[in-house]
Parts: structure tokens; sequence; C-alpha cells
């Protein structure tokens, strides 16, 4: 079991893509495998030909370095392998990663519907269906689409276990009944809660996750500085590029924010700092990580060198990011380090909120939704006004970012998005 993030202690075979006997290249992807950031390619370091798969696909928890297969150089070295045992076994328990359909695969004696799509909110979400990789490529290779398959996997995942059933109710089942049925889909639907609850098993990432944030919570001391920002002139801005973009870009509030974000850092550079234990490191990047929610739990993709890219890059590049990680395709030195985190909720209507500090950063920014609020007006006849105003909170390590210096990163952030021509130049 190889180490795919730095932070991974153990991980879960989630499928094989080779067999025993099959040659394979350098580069070449031996199976899938669940890290404790995101579903990614177990590769094979040289050519040769696979000897033995020592570990079932769905077994969870294997640690780190624990042996998964043999490879051997010459394919008449196989058969010596047939029954090599290890010194260490894996020593976790084999798990339901890809587990099995809801409903039963029909017989050639008693041929029933092909499966059909759950109703899984998780997996209709945006009109895009959500599989493993091994999945889509046999769904691909037997031309079946993947929203007629049902998604037996976590959070509405198509599995290659599901593509493997629709196959043979396809093969035994007469034409008429491949159609989608309501009947199998309630049947899927009852199968996976017991009684008044449902136990839905934890993934490698629900558990690095929960690890990290009791953690930070519990080692760094907190605290929170919060301050409410004028965008009327923001969203001039934005709506005024965004009507000469020719269709090239639509820029977003959140851009606004990161670029924003990431200048300030350079006016404040202690806060784009991180705890080293011993020391402080003062980082001369800004590499801003944007908080990004997947099927699978939290992700935070980096937008490098943001202070250096122009609104429309910053838009590209989140745009992209956010895509891959819910696909769970981004590479690990895409989402591995950065300097600095903001986690927007305000498209959901949250007015505030203060987030947790994602170690070894310092700082973290919560993003609340812009309202329109009656303000002070000196213009007015009756002194009042009405303007876009947005909530923010600016977590900080005491350790690293004093009250002082948190206060400042504030004022400069407000500024930028006040008088957002200043990001321009």
């Amino acid at each position: 079991m190889p180490a795919l993030s730095p932070t991974m202690e153990m991980g879960t075979l989630v499928t094989w893509n080779v067999e025993v006997g099959e040659e394979v290249s350098a580069g070449d992807s031996l199976g899938e495998i669940e890290t404790d950031k995101a579903t990614m390619s177990f590769d094979a370091a040289e050519d040769g030909y696979v000897a033995k798969l020592l570990v079932d696909a769905g077994t969870a928890d294997i640690v780190l370095g624990t042996p998964v297969v043999v490879m051997c150089e010459e394919e008449e070295d196989i058969a010596a392998f047939a029954g090599f045992v290890p010194e260490a076994a894996p020593t976790s328990a084999p798990a339901a990663a890809e587990p099995a359909p809801a409903a039963p695969a029909p017989t050639p004696a008693a041929p029933t519907p092909a499966p059909t799509a759950a109703p899984v909110a998780a997996q209709a979400s945006g009109d895009r269906i959500f599989a493993s990789p091994l999945a889509k490529k046999l769904a691909a290779e037997a031309g079946i689409q993947l929203d007629l398959l049902a998604a037996s996997g976590q959070g509405g995942r198509v599995t290659k276990a599901d593509v493997e059933v629709y196959m043979e109710a396809l093969a035994n089942a007469p034409a008429a009944a491949v159609a989608p049925s309501a009947a199998a889909a309630d049947a899927g639907a009852a199968a996976s809660t017991s009684g008044s609850w449902t136990d839905i098993p934890l993934t490698n990432v629900r558990k690095i996750i929960a690890s990290r944030l009791l953690e930070s919570k519990t080692t760094i001391p907190h605290y929170y500085l919060s301050v409410d920002v004028n965008v009327d002139e923001l969203m001039a801005v934005r709506s005024e590029l965004n009507a000469v973009a020719d269709g090239k870009y639509k820029l977003s509030v959140n851009d606004f924010i990161i670029k924003a974000s990431a200048l300030a850092m350079k006016d404040v550079p202690e806060v784009n700092s991180s705890w080293m234990d011993t020391f402080v490191r003062e980082h001369h990047t800004v590499d801003i990580s944007v908080a990004v929610s997947t099927e699978n739990g939290l992700i935070t993709p980096i937008v490098f060198d943001s202070n250096l890219k122009g609104l429309a890059t910053i838009n590209e590049n989140v745009r992209d990011l956010a895509t891959r990680a819910r696909d769970g395709a981004l590479a690990p030195a895409e989402f591995q380090g950065g300097t600095f985190t903001i986690s927007n909720l305000g498209m959901f209507g949250i007015k505030n909120f203060s987030a947790i500090i994602n170690p070894p950063q310092s700082c973290i920014l919560a993003v609340g939704t812009s309202e329109k609020r009656v303000v002070p007006d000196e213009t007015s006849e009756n002194g009042l006004g009405v303007a876009t105003m947005m909530s923010v909170t600016l977590s900080c390590d005491h350790r690293v970012v004093d009250g002082a210096v948190g206060a400042q990163w504030l004022q400069s952030f407000k500024s930028y998005c006040e008088n957002p021509m200043k990001m321009l130049l």
C-alpha cells in the first residue's frame, strides 16, 4: 500500500484494474485506492507481470506498507507465486468500498428487470452521475448510460458491481424489461435502511476530516475577527467586466474575494505564515486553498500564486479545480499545501459563521452572503441609505497572528473589496 498523500496512514483498495497474469508497463493503473483525500490511481512502478493479488477489492483500512500485489519480471515466473503468502498479511478486514447491489442479480431461470437508478440525491445532483473510474470504463465499453444504473456506492456512486449486474440482467431479461422500474428503485431504497435509522460506513476521507478538525479545534488557540464589507462597487465592477467578457468568462464574487485576500496577504505577510512547532514559517508565495464540498467530504484545492493572477485566470482555475475535485480527479499537489483558506457559504444564504483553521495554516476566512442593509449615509436627507453588505469572519491562530495583525489584514481585505479597481492595478 503506497503513500499517496502526506497525511495518509491507511487506504482502501477500491478496485483492481488488472488480473493475475496480465502484462503491465510502468505507469499503467493497477487499481484505484481511496486515500484520506480522494480516490486515486495506483500505478505500476516498472514493467512486469501481475503474479498475485494479495488483497481483495473493497478491503478497507490497509496500513501503509502492507503488501497488496506481487509483480515479477518474467511471465514464466508467475506460477511460482501461486501459493505465496506475505510475512505481514493485511491487518484490516474487508469493507464494502464497493458494496453489493441493493437488489439481487437476475438469474437465467427467473429473468427480472435490469437495475435502475436508485433515488439517491447525491447521484443526480446537477445532472452529473457519480461513478468509480472502472465503472465508467466498463459502462463506456458496453455502451451503457450511467443514468440507467442502480447506484449502490456511498453517496449514490455507481460501482463496478452495478455495471456488471446491469449487464447480466441485460443478457437474461427480455427487451421490454430493460426500461427503468419504479418498483425496483423503491426496493433499492428500502434495502439501505434498517428500522428507524441508516448506518453509513465512514470513508477514509471522512475519518481524516474528523481527526484533523478535532486536532485543529483542540490544539490551536482560535480567535475570531468579523467585519462588514460594502460590496456595491465590487458588484458594479463585476457586472461591467462580465458584460464585456463575450462568453470567455463569468466572474463570481468569490473570484474577487480570492484576489482581495491574496493582495491583503502581501500587505500583511504575517498572516501568510504557518506554525511549525519550533518556529514560524512566513511564506513568500500566496497559495489560496478554496473549500469545495464533494460527495466524500470537504477538499481544499489550491489557486497557486493568487496575487499574481488576474480575475479571469482565477475564475478559470477555480472552476476547473472544483469540477475535478467533485470527480475525484485532482492530483495530490493540487490540494496539498496552501498558505490560506477561504470557505464561502454565502450561496446558501448563511449570514456569518466561524470556520476551523486548516493546519499548518494560521488563518481561514469565512464568507457569508451579501444582502441589502440600511446603513448611515451623510449625503441623504435623513442620514440613512441602503447598501449591499457582506459579513466575513477571520479565524486566526493566536500563536502566529496577534489580534492587531489580524485586524490589519481585515482592513486591507476590506479596502480591496470596497475599492475593487485597486485589484486591477
